[in-house]
């Protein structure tokens, strides 16, 4: 496996008006916080932050998902950044509270 964790971040916009989505603009900086936490740590194994379009989860969004977990979260703003990455990515445990379950 090339990633021990691959961190995805919806970055789809919709148009005004049509079904709420998470948003270019929050998902863009969601990423680049993500990856100036995971450098700030040095973390010693391989981990990506990336942008992704949809990732049907718009009525949540924010979204992220995290793999290989397969942990989805929702309504994830840049002060979740750091519980996120420090809780699950550096200590394999889930942030409950920003949990999606569908």
């Amino acid at each position: 496996m090339r990633f021990q964790k691959h961190i995805f971040v919806c970055t789809n916009q919709r148009k005004e008006g049509e079904r709420k989505c998470c948003g270019e603009v929050h998902g863009l900086a969601l990423v680049a916080a993500f990856k100036k936490k995971i450098k700030e740590l040095q973390l010693p194994v391989p981990i990506r932050a990336q942008r992704s379009g949809c990732l049907d989860a718009c009525d949540y969004g924010p979204s992220v998902v995290v793999y290989p977990d397969g942990i989805f979260y929702g309504n994830v703003q840049l002060h979740d950044v750091d519980e996120i990455v420090e809780q699950h990515i550096k200590n394999n445990k889930p942030v409950e509270r920003l949990i999606i379950n569908f």
